[in-house]
């Protein structure tokens, strides 16, 4: 009976998280007139109430030719978030995936009180960092442009903590053995700290990508030219008599952060089990 009863309970809240995508999807698929007639009251300031439907009643796919064909600022916006996204997950691991084995496997002066700070900084919001990232992006005339967008993003602090955790609980058994068989520090890092570690780093490459993907303060703040914006920024930008169209562009925007959290979920449950390895 219990278990019956928190099927049930799983299933509800499982369909409660999926709906907001299958309203989205379903919205996408209507036409102008249908959409129109049921969120009159929202797009036109009318009195009462939104309605909606479970289906459309006539679907179409005319939101999707609109967007695909005839937007050709879609697919500029689409290129831009994909080179930010793209550029920001390789500095990203290349910075921080040295970093976080450094701070696994080695015991160094102020060690504790430097993960400390990283700690610090990972839990302050980008608001508290803004004016000095700004001036910094000015100073090296970064403003208004893709690699200012990246440049910050390559120094987050979160990948680290996390390929930290992962690399830790590498057996320090393994890694002594590897020293005794003459290979250097620089050897292990690069032919058993990657390999073993890796888990770890897909985790924060999958995870990045969902947050940089989605990437909004940070280019409201730094970019001024509308070709250089992400889609993140498109989106609301949308005008409110284009209902269909702004559903269709955020299907196709939500479709990459799905395909890659489900190619990576492997990996992330692969990293969690990892993080029980013991010597």
């Amino acid at each position: 009976m219990i278990k019956r009863f928190m099927t049930g309970a799983l299933v509800l809240l499982a369909a409660a998280a999926v709906f907001p995508i299958f309203f989205l999807v379903c919205g996408s698929l209507m036409g102008d007139g249908e959409l129109a007639g049921l969120l009159a009251p929202v797009l036109e300031n009318r009195e009462g109430f939104a309605a909606w439907k479970l289906l459309p009643e006539y679907p179409t796919l005319r939101s999707y030719i609109k967007l695909l064909l005839d937007s050709p600022e879609f697919f500029v916006m689409f290129w831009n978030s994909v080179k930010i996204t793209a550029g920001v997950l390789a500095g990203q691991i290349l910075v921080g995936a040295p970093a976080a084995w450094g701070f696994a496997r080695f015991r160094f002066p102020a060690r504790g009180a430097l993960f400390t700070l990283y700690i610090a900084l990972m839990m302050m919001p980008f608001q508290v960092m803004m004016l000095s990232n700004y001036l910094v992006l000015d100073g090296l005339g970064l403003l208004d442009s893709i690699e200012g967008i990246v440049f910050p993003a390559v120094f987050s602090t979160f990948p680290v903590f996390l390929m930290y955790r992962f690399f830790a609980g590498l057996p320090e058994a393994l890694i002594e053995s590897a020293r005794l068989d003459g290979a250097g520090e620089l050897q292990i890092f690069l032919r058993m700290g990657i390999p073993l570690g890796s888990p770890g780093m897909i985790s924060a490459a999958v995870l990045g990508f969902l947050e940089n993907w989605n990437m909004l303060e940070q280019p409201m703040a730094f970019l001024k030219t509308k070709e250089k914006w992400p889609l993140s920024l498109y989106l609301p930008n949308i005008s409110m008599d284009q209902a269909g169209f702004a559903f269709a562009a955020s299907v196709l925007v939500l479709l990459p952060a799905v395909l890659v959290f489900l190619a990576g979920q492997d990996y992330l449950e692969q990293g969690i089990v990892s993080t029980a390895v013991k010597e």
